[in-house]
């Protein structure tokens, strides 16, 4: 990296608009025109130690609260920001010590905060020194899970699984690809491993759009959890099938490639023209729409509706740590309402017979079970459907008493786990 000062000054105001203002880091990211100008290693670098140290976040705080006999706050939050960053690197990224000691003094004085360079120098150098033995015998999964989330879990999973989930938190996901056609060829050609849902997967890392593939789009990204909705939804070949809150696509492009005729309803045009390119890429087709799904009036009704709806994300924190730290039980109670909202509309939108797929990639009880039923109790004309285990090949212990699909972070922790979904097949009497 020709500017190691300039690569983590683009990554101290990425972190600080996520932490200090509340912005999705991916959304920071996409906007940033600091880190677009970035060459493809820095860039690399970038999203590495922000994914770091949001993932890590509760033992990094730990560990610099025992250094700091005063909190870091207000004209100098940003140099607690510093902090973050430089012991991500000298405990969790192996940087030399000498590189993120001196770097992150640097970035103090850049930064305007002159008067920390000897506290960041000191607490840095001492952290590179006595790193292990500063972590000890702490607890990695509980430090780095919020409050509300822990509990929250523990009551809905019990403490053991809870504690299997936030582990696999801690762990970078692996890249899933999702093949167009011929699993087998693609699993071989990208050299990965063809999971049981059809899904390939590879290790995390590298240029995705240099893959044997991609230009012809032959696959598209897309987390193996992530594509049991729309095999649940069984043979859609020529049925009309609506995707509701359809961006970024992945479950569109399955059903295109499946046959289905499909339309595709988001609200966000930016994501909408992604989608787009992404069907023309993988030379498939769908009707697009751009509107709230929830208020969306179409003059036909529909022979299936998959709805993927608006949620809290925390099954994805392995993809987007920064969800654990930007939500909390207030967001759930919020989100609620529309994924009531968007039910019962996609209920209306449904024929009679038809099959309505409801999905969260949320771990909390409220987005899923708990929602579902007072649903099934307000709509006595709307029944569930049981999956069947033969249906999710290798994932059997992901169907819930009810019929119902549950998946963990911790499932298939041998191949590197999946995201939480909760998944309901329901039907339209």
């Amino acid at each position: 990296m020709d500017d190691p000062v300039g690569s983590r000054r683009v990554a101290l105001d990425i972190l600080a608009a996520c932490l200090d203002k509340g912005q999705p880091l991916d959304d920071v990211l996409a906007r940033h025109q600091g880190f677009a100008g970035l060459d493809p290693r820095d860039r690399a670098f970038v999203r590495l130690l922000l994914a770091t140290t949001l993932r890590r976040l509760g033992e990094i705080d730990e560990v610099l609260a025992h250094l700091i006999e005063r909190p870091l706050e207000g004209a100098n939050a940003t140099g607690r920001h510093v902090l973050r960053l430089g012991t991500a690197q000298l405990l969790f990224l192996g940087t030399p010590p000498h590189a993120a000691v001196d770097t992150s003094v640097r970035l103090v004085e850049s930064a305007r905060l002159p008067h920390l360079k000897g506290l960041a120098n000191a607490v840095l150098r001492r952290i590179g020194r006595d790193g292990a033995a500063l972590l000890g015998d702490r607890d990695p999964a509980r430090l780095n899970t919020p409050q509300w989330l822990w509990e929250s879990w523990t009551a809905s999973y019990g403490e053991p699984a809870t504690r299997a989930i936030a582990a696999a938190h801690l762990i970078e996901a692996p890249l899933d690809l999702t093949p167009r056609a011929d699993a087998q060829f693609w699993s071989g050609r990208l050299d990965g491993e063809l999971l049981p849902t059809g899904t390939i997967r590879r290790p995390a890392g590298g240029a995705i759009a240099e893959l044997p593939g991609f230009a012809e789009g032959a696959w598209w990204v897309q987390d193996a959890a992530a594509t049991l909705p729309v095999r649940l939804l069984g043979d859609v070949a020529e049925k009309r099938v609506a995707d509701l809150c359809a961006a970024p696509g992945g479950k569109t492009l399955q059903l295109a490639a499946a046959g289905a005729r499909v339309t595709a309803v988001d609200i966000s045009a930016r994501r909408m023209q992604r989608l787009g390119e992404n069907l023309a890429r993988a030379g498939l087709t769908a009707e697009l729409v751009t509107a709230d799904a929830a208020k969306w009036t179409p003059a036909t009704t529909y022979d299936a509706i998959l709805l993927d709806a608006p949620c809290s994300g925390t099954g994805t924190l392995r993809r987007h740590p920064d969800i654990a730290w930007l939500k909390d039980e207030t967001d759930v109670a919020r989100l609620m309402l529309t994924q009531d909202r968007l039910l019962l509309h996609a209920i209306e939108l449904l024929k009679a017979g038809g099959t309505l797929v409801y999905a969260v990639c949320s771990l909390q009880e409220d987005e899923g079970p708990a929602h579902l039923e007072a649903l099934l109790t307000r709509k006595p004309g709307l029944r569930r459907v049981p999956v069947r285990p033969e249906e999710l090949p290798g994932l059997a212990d992901a169907i819930t008493p009810a019929g119902d699909v549950r998946t963990l972070p911790s499932m298939w922790p041998e191949r590197g786990g999946m995201d939480g979904f909760f998944i309901a097949r329901l039907q339209k009497s």
